[in-house]
């Protein structure tokens, strides 16, 4: 009985749909709890990027302000928000994440349904940036393969980088595989093509050691993830987030 237990309990963790039981917080890593820093990149309030990053915050307050902690390969959840099925207004809210790429019959009491790539096109028509520059759609792929495409033509406003080359500052994408069997190696060069689970989130704080990014669909909700950087400030590879792809915001 008790076995069983456990294991509905581990799933509606990752479901999250007809639940009536969160899991309870869980302890942070000592290392993790600082008080976070100012940016170190300045950012002017009247710009995309700004409204990017206020957007973002928005919707992570709007949802309780849940917490994901992520240090090598420990996961902890220190403060548990709302979830996208909690109540009308949350599950009425991640519909109108996929209004935003034309999936309207969705909402958040779809939640097998994966929306990180529906918020992330959402945030970005919130902060005004233009379909031709971001262009929404209901998977991460379908953006990202656009981004691999034209990021270096000259004037390009999101630029493609591997985790090796460049470090995240606010407003930039950070990008993982998801699912069971990708964690592996480094990716060391741009890959040429993209598998189907991607999972992508807004760096909306960054200050050499720790990165603050916000994403939905994160444990069920909009959440803020607390990454530790490498000592030369570089985003790492972990167990629960194999990233492997930086999408640079130049937006002005």
């Amino acid at each position: 009985m008790m076995m069983k237990l456990l294991i509905i309990t581990f799933f509606l963790v990752l479901s999250g749909c007809g639940s009536t039981h969160k899991k309870p917080p869980e302890p942070a890593p000592a290392a993790q709890i600082v008080a976070p820093r100012q940016n170190t990149v300045q950012i002017p309030i009247d710009s995309w990027k700004y409204k990017i990053i206020d957007a973002a915050i928005d919707e992570w307050i709007f949802f309780g302000q849940q917490k994901v902690i992520i240090e090598q390969d420990e996961e902890s959840i220190p403060h548990v928000g709302a979830w996208e099925d909690d109540d009308w207004t949350h599950i009425e809210r991640v519909n109108q994440y996929w209004r935003a790429v034309g999936m309207s019959k969705l909402s958040g009491k779809d939640c097998k349904e994966p929306w990180s790539a529906a918020f992330i096109s959402w945030v970005m028509r919130e902060a005004g940036v233009p379909e031709s520059l971001f262009p929404p759609a209901p998977s991460h792929r379908d953006y990202l393969s656009h981004f691999l495409a034209v990021g270096q033509n000259p004037g390009a406003s999101f630029i493609p980088h591997t985790i090796l080359e460049y470090k995240p500052k606010p407003g930039d994408l950070i990008c993982a595989n998801r699912g069971a069997g990708y964690f592996g190696d480094v990716v060391e060069e741009l890959p040429l093509a993209l598998n189907a689970k991607l999972h992508c989130d807004i760096v909306v704080q960054t200050d050499g050691r720790f990165l603050y990014a916000i994403g939905g669909n994160v444990r069920n909700s909009v959440s803020k993830s607390i990454l530790t950087l490498s000592p030369d400030g570089f985003l790492q590879l972990t167990r629960h987030r194999p990233w492997f792809l930086i999408i640079e915001n130049r937006l002005d």
